[in-house]
């Protein structure tokens, strides 16, 4: 049954590429699964982006109130290193708390579903936009921290359920592409936070606060959208397994537009599909789901596992968020005027956002697995050359140049692929009792790393290491281990 499982995996994950290449019709995409995906991504993803680069901004007015908070409490200045390490802490507690979020997930999407999980979720985004406002005001940078790492949960739940949810509603043809709006909404937050960041916007010390505000509103947005929005059609019939619900559900599904599968299908008779989802489930009729132990024990899904974690570790171990944390402290010691550096910033949010929206646009034609070879291979390269550029930039001139369009060709470069394919494959490599352990540890792998590039990297910086990215030099020896995957793309 396994090895069955394991030959399902590589039918569903090529399905897409195989049906465009015969000239089948493709799916048509309505307006409730684009609502879905949108919605469900802007309280989601899009918080997430928001959150990597709105730290970035007010970075220096924040390390300033931690001075004077120091001062006020303790009577005298703080020293430098104890600023540094508390900075740090804020910025990657932010993955402390996605890694929290992760462990969660599993446990809620059992109880409430995937759009309840959702849904819960922004409570998290809710009250941490306050303490984190608040937070100058009372004159606690403690809030500050404990802010962030409420945003890390919220985070942390969200880059676990949207994907499992974005893939559960998507037709086979266009789930790559309804998946990438997991990865259009982060860079449209990252976009976001650059905009507002600016000095004629927030970005000022007395409107600082205000950025951390703004969290609230996609948040509040996706709660008054959301619950009109259907429920996962592969939760309801597969998971919760109420037969007499679920034949009820497929009776009005074939009769009414208004209902999950009718809903984002947008046709009336969706017997095929629902025959299709019964199979599985009878597939599967024995089995529960699977815990992460269960998972990694399976020897049919060994492959899946490996790759995801490579996949998802190499997401972040190669550099990006390092830039979206740190970006003006890089461009600075890049030698950019310091009035020119937040519009310069800008421009990455917009290369980045438009390379997402590109590859959305690209990914069932091209195929997952050449877009992941060709964004890490780019990536390395760029790496590469920017390591010299940043070592010859105090001795000519027009060095600082090529070393920033060399970081605008490493956003467009992540964001051709590896910025959101990871998460999709997660969901398609995975049949449905192994998806939510799946998610947990791709989530696990992903939090992690995050929090050891946001800890790690201010005093990497600090002794001037330009190195290159070590994921991007480990990620082409890794990617034969890819190619024996199952994702044959």
């Amino acid at each position: 049954m396994e090895k069955n499982g394991q030959s399902q995996h590589v039918e569903t994950n090529n399905n897409s590429k195989t049906d465009n290449s015969k000239g089948q019709p493709k799916e048509k995409i309505t307006a409730c699964l684009v609502s879905a995906a949108f919605f469900s991504a802007l309280g989601s993803s899009y918080l997430y982006g928001y959150n990597l680069s709105v730290v970035n901004a007010p970075a220096l007015y924040i390390q300033d109130f931690y001075n004077k908070t120091w001062i006020e409490r303790y009577g005298e200045p703080i020293g430098e290193e104890t600023v540094k390490l508390l900075w740090s802490i804020t910025v990657s507690i932010f993955a402390i708390g996605g890694l929290i979020g992760t462990l969660a997930v599993s446990l809620l999407i059992k109880v409430i579903g995937r759009k309840g999980t959702l849904l819960l979720n922004n409570v998290f985004a809710v009250i941490a936009a306050l303490l984190l406002a608040l937070g100058e005001m009372a004159g606690s940078f403690e809030m500050l921290i404990i802010g962030r790492l409420l945003m890390g949960v919220d985070s942390g739940i969200a880059l676990s359920v949207l994907p499992m949810y974005l893939g559960e509603i998507s037709p086979k043809s266009i789930r790559g592409s309804i998946g990438q709006f997991n990865a259009i909404l982060i860079c449209l937050g990252v976009f976001t936070g650059q905009v507002l960041g600016l000095p004629e916007l927030l970005g000022k010390e007395s409107r600082w606060n205000f950025l951390f505000a703004f969290l609230a509103l996609p948040a509040l947005l996706q709660l008054c959208v959301l619950p009109f929005l259907p429920e996962s059609p592969r939760y309801l019939l597969m998971e919760r397994r109420d037969e007499a619900g679920a034949e009820k559900v497929c009776k009005l599904c074939v009769c009414t537009q208004h209902t999950a599968f009718t809903a984002f299908l947008g046709k009336k008779d969706v017997s095929k599909e629902l025959d299709e989802v019964h199979a599985e489930c009878r597939a599967q009729n024995s089995l529960q789901t699977a815990s992460v132990l269960e998972l990694l024990r399976t020897r049919a899904v060994r492959w899946q596992i490996i790759t995801v974690i490579v996949t998802m570790a190499c997401y972040q171990l190669c550099g990006l968020n390092a830039i979206w944390y740190y970006t003006n402290g890089i461009l600075r010691e890049a030698g950019f005027q310091e009035q020119l550096i937040p519009y310069i910033t800008l421009s990455t949010g917009g290369i980045e956002t438009l390379a997402a929206i590109i590859s959305g646009l690209v990914i069932e034609r091209i195929g997952r697995r050449p877009l992941l070879i060709f964004g890490f291979s780019a990536m390395a390269v760029c790496f590469s050359l920017l390591t010299v550029f940043l070592n010859f930039q105090d001795r000519v001139s027009w060095m600082p140049y090529l070393s920033f369009t060399c970081i605008l060709a490493v956003i467009a470069s992540f964001c051709s692929g590896p910025g959101g394919i990871p998460f999709v494959l997660t969901g398609e490599l995975f049949e449905q009792s192994y998806r939510p352990a799946a998610f947990m540890i791709a989530g696990i792998v992903n939090w992690l790393s995050n929090f050891a590039v946001g800890l790690l990297f201010p005093f990497i910086q600090i002794r001037q290491l330009h190195l290159p990215c070590p994921a991007c030099l480990v990620i082409l020896p890794a990617l034969p281990l890819y190619t024996r995957s199952v994702c044959s793309q």
